[in-house]
């Protein structure tokens, strides 16, 4: 059940995949640089595999529980969670003037992944206050500022996101929660939202929900939401906590995976109205989440990264101790572990490239987070914020379906004891599924991805990123190596495939839409497995020359290999996925309904 933290893997995408040493010559990141990433890395990697990891399997156990409107977490839970936030790590990626440590998003994605692959049930509640962080510092007043970033930053408040109803799932537009004006300018909320992680717990002194309602009056549909912060316990003048506000958790979910994470239903205003306050302008809401969301969105992915590592890891052991049947190719006499079969060696080979090509790709996406947020030259930000905004569905969307191979491999690794609770495997699979549909399902990145990633520029962003990815090419072309010709043209030929279908998607998103949405999860899927393909050669390149020069070559060279396997294994998907997008599109929606 123990977890290491990948430290070598993380710090070779930081190092020459993200290019820390460009991210910290940006202003405000002077100090990040590759010494402190690795400094940061490894404080992370103690308190995780040492507190927070061993809570795992016992939160699968004893999840949290419900009784008389009191949510108790798993044992260990609280005392954790104490250590987690004195310990800074709420505040990592958070700006300085409100008590964060101000590191870049290369350094913090990093550690999110160890938090998540440690205990993805705990990790969840920083998860979301990280997001009613970046809310707040977005749209919110100088004095909501003042009153809530501080204690939410330093981890002795937790925040939420309240965006889904009974009947509003992922159409906001039928958010139906209401919000009264009162005279003092605060307002009275409403409503009852469901399936709110962390909504209710014992382990922060209080709760900062950000809640979507209608202003009496505002229009229908979208345009009418506004954003609201509704604190558990009310706070006084002086920042203590006052009387308890009209907010109460009803219920908590039964779930397939993340028991120890308290999905609750809470009911606002039963008795009289909870106080709310405006973040930002009325009717403005749904803008100001999308900056929770997509924040969260990329968090999501990081998630399927890291329990897709924890499944290799645990996958890896078993193979290594279990002993049954003798190998293949007569080399051993006798009955050996099963690591020695081709077949297992594959399914760890998938395990392993799938999840290093995510991390890769979630690597250089935070770099260009970075980039987009802090250098000083204008154009720069711009082109980068338009490559991680193009990056952030493919590292929530692929990355997550990922995790689902991924985690179903472990167990099959396993045999029948996969099947088995007590071994664990099951747990990780069961912990993944939920990456597929929270924040925004597979179908909905993908939907974005096509609308507006590809059709709204007629796929002009997505041939700049290809145009990259050639250059990659020409430098692989140059290599004598059999690996990075082989690599080669796998690449290209992935790439030449996606070129293909964007001319597909922004020829038809239009004038056919369903041609083009028909094909939107695959293509999708086409897009991330190139991406991450595409950062896999990138790291074979960097990986050949470091071991031609004697830098750590066993590393380097179980890099080359892991590349290697990608390219001929997983990347070489890419153009049957393109055959199916082009040339399918029609076969999945000739069939009458009343067929079904």
């Amino acid at each position: 059940m123990s977890y290491t933290a990948p430290l070598k893997d993380m710090l070779f995408d930081i190092e020459h995949l993200a290019r820390i040493d460009q991210v910290s010559q940006m202003p405000g990141f002077e100090d990040a640089g590759l010494e402190t990433a690795q400094a940061v890395l490894e404080e992370c990697a103690k308190l995780n595999e040492g507190v927070i990891a061993p809570l795992n399997w016992e939160g699968d156990k004893n999840p949290s529980s419900f009784k008389d409107g009191v949510v108790t977490t798993t044992p260990g839970f609280k005392d954790a969670f104490r250590q987690y936030a004195e310990g800074g790590w709420q505040g990592l990626q958070h700006p300085v003037d409100f008590g964060g440590q101000g590191l870049p998003k290369t350094i913090g994605a990093a550690c999110g992944e160890i938090l998540n692959s440690a205990n993805m049930s705990f990790a969840l509640c920083p998860l979301l206050t990280d997001g009613a962080i970046e809310a707040l510092i977005t749209a919110g007043s100088d004095e909501l500022k003042a009153i809530y970033l501080e204690k939410l930053v330093s981890g002795q408040w937790t925040g939420t996101m309240n965006l889904t109803e009974p009947q509003a799932g992922s159409d906001l537009a039928a958010v139906r929660s209401r919000a009264e004006p009162q005279p003092d300018g605060s307002y009275k909320v409403f409503g009852t939202k469901i399936f709110i992680t962390y909504g209710e717990h014992d382990m922060a002194e209080n709760i900062v929900h950000l809640v979507l309602a209608r202003v009496t009056g505002a229009p229908e549909g979208v345009k009418g939401i506004s954003l609201f912060v509704v604190p558990k316990f009310m706070v006084n003048k002086d920042g203590t906590l006052g009387d308890r506000n009209d907010v109460h958790c009803v219920s908590i979910e039964h779930k397939m995976g993340i028991k120890a994470s308290p999905t609750a239903v809470l009911q606002y205003g039963d008795h009289g109205g909870a106080t709310a306050y405006l973040v930002g302008q009325e009717n403005r809401g749904l803008e100001y989440m999308f900056i929770m969301m997509n924040a969260a969105r990329y968090a999501v992915g990081v998630q399927g990264i890291a329990i897709a590592e924890r499944a290799y890891q645990k996958a890896v052991g078993y193979a290594k101790d279990r002993v049954q049947s003798r190998p293949v190719d007569g080399s051993m006499s006798a009955a050996a572990p099963i690591i020695h079969h081709p077949d297992v060696k594959r399914m760890l080979m998938t395990m392993r490239a799938s999840t290093e090509g995510c991390r890769a790709m979630a690597s250089v996406a935070a770099a260009a987070y970075d980039a987009a947020h802090h250098h000083p030259d204008a154009e720069v930000r711009k082109q980068n914020a338009a490559f991680y905004e193009f990056l952030v569905p493919l590292v929530k969307g692929y990355s997550t379906e990922m995790s689902l191979e991924v985690t179903s491999l472990g167990v099959q690794v396993h045999g029948g004891m996969g099947f088995i609770e007590e071994t664990g495997a099951a747990q990780y699979y069961r912990d993944a599924k939920i990456l597929t549909i929270y924040e925004g399902t597979t179908a909905i990145q993908a939907n974005d991805l096509v609308g507006r990633k590809t059709a709204r520029d007629g796929g002009t962003g997505a041939k700049a990123i290809a145009a990259q990815i050639e250059k990659t090419e020409a430098e692989l072309a140059k290599q004598d190596s059999a690996n990075a010709k082989a690599v080669h043209l796998r690449l290209k030929a992935a790439r030449e495939a996606f070129v293909d279908v964007v001319d597909f998607i922004a020829a038809n998103a239009r004038s056919n839409p369903n041609a083009a949405f028909a094909g939107s999860v695959p293509y999708l899927m086409l897009a991330g497995n190139l991406m991450a393909g595409w950062q896999l050669a990138r790291s074979l390149l960097v990986a050949e020359e470091l071991s031609a020069k004697g830098q750590d070559v066993a590393f380097m060279q179980a890099k080359i290999t892991t590349a290697r396997f990608y390219a001929d294994h997983i990347l070489s998907r890419v153009p049957g996925t393109r055959d199916a997008i082009v040339d399918g599109a029609d076969a999945v929606t000739a069939l009458a309904i009343e067929s079904f």
